[in-house]
């Protein structure tokens, strides 16, 4: 967001601030007063909810969100009170100008009136697990948010969820939602960046200089690696494949890297990642609050004679209108992956619903009537 960079920086070059006062910085006339008043200015005064907010994506979440000033009113919620009121007291300390920050241990407060929802409420993953092995835990989860949803906030605008694994805890709130497919969506766009992160370490080169990169399918070891639409300073990331560049053992090998993304974090730090999944999470929510359009792969639901009905990463654009599925595209081996990992998801589905925590796919529309 240039215009919000712009703001923080307090730099002169506001050529791409809002007609909402941003550009007012750069006036003769900009005194103090003008500054309190652009200040108080937001994307939105919408009710933004972030559930698992005494946990460190959802503090981190709650910090970005107000930064970013995409609404002043802000509610946190999680079960654990006293961690909740921990983070409550921080953010106040930060001191953010005309911020409505409210907490609550109630579901039903912090869901009443709620226009925009991320949820990190899930357990975390931990060293030597799998997102898979969280399933069953985090689905029951999913499926008392969706009837939540239903129940309190069925006129919600737009929800992220990012609790692992993604791909079937999107799915199953959607499901017990209510909601249309355009207004759920789940974190995927970590893969597509550790994918540049690790190109850009790989050539030696910014990491801004890698682009169009792409993961698509399961937000998990079974996701498709895209190397067509990438490209490195401006050469075709093809190209560069089997050269003395990168090899094709050197490209296989950073391919795992990038599947194995969020183990690494784990084995480095000890706990799982929560600065990318809580920043990227509310860059996603920003462009359905109205923000710059997200243009990252994103979780949306797919019914597609060729990868079933699922949920998982495809190339979608953001914005006030919800989540748009675009044409993905690729070599022949890159959809035969996709269509795998959709293949992988769909055995994952079947047993979420022997669980009975969602119907049989043929019966979704019973709780679901968009589906």
């Amino acid at each position: 967001m240039a215009w919000f960079q712009a703001l923080l920086r307090g730099r002169a070059e506001c050529t791409d601030a809002p007609e909402y006062g941003v550009g007012d910085l750069c006036s003769p006339q900009y005194d103090n007063d003008n500054k309190k008043n652009i200040a108080m200015n937001y994307l939105t005064n919408d009710k933004l909810t972030l559930i698992g907010a005494a946990g460190m994506i959802g503090s981190n979440m709650a910090q970005t969100a107000a930064m970013m000033r995409l609404t002043p009113n802000i509610c946190l919620y999680d079960p654990f009170a006293q961690g909740l009121e921990g983070v409550a007291e921080e953010m106040r300390h930060c001191a953010f100008e005309g911020l409505n920050l409210t907490f609550t241990s109630s579901i039903e407060e912090a869901l009443r009136g709620a226009k925009y929802i991320i949820s990190a409420g899930g357990a975390p993953r931990k060293e030597g697990m799998t997102r898979e092995d969280l399933l069953r835990g985090n689905s029951q989860i999913a499926a008392e948010l969706g009837d939540n949803i239903k129940r309190y906030c069925p006129d919600v605008q737009h929800v992220v969820i990012i609790f692992n694994p993604a791909d079937i805890t999107g799915l199953v709130t959607l499901i017990h939602s209510g909601l249309k497919p355009s207004q759920v969506t789940t974190l995927a766009a970590l893969d597509s960046n550790r994918l540049q992160s690790e190109l850009a370490k790989h050539f030696g080169v910014l990491q801004s200089k890698v682009t169009r990169c792409r993961t698509y399918g399961g937000h998990g070891e079974s996701m498709a690696v895209f190397a067509s639409t990438a490209a490195v300073d401006g050469t075709p990331l093809l190209s560069l494949i089997g050269t003395e560049k990168l090899s094709h053992e050197a490209w296989a090998a950073l391919k795992e890297r990038v599947v194995k993304g969020g183990a690494n974090i784990i084995k480095l730090r000890g706990r799982s990642s929560f600065q990318s999944p809580s920043y990227v999470a509310v860059e996603m929510i920003a462009a359905a609050m109205g923000g710059e359009p997200f243009t990252l792969p994103s979780g949306c639901y797919v019914s597609h004679a060729d990868y079933g009905k699922v949920m998982m990463a495809m190339e979608t654009r953001i914005d006030k209108d919800g989540v748009h599925c675009l044409e993905t595209k690729g070599t022949t081996e890159e959809m035969t992956a996709l269509k795998q990992s959709a293949e992988h998801l769909t055995a994952m589905i079947a047993q979420v619903a022997e669980m009975g925590i969602i119907p049989p796919v043929t019966d979704w529309a019973t709780l679901n009537p968009n589906l």
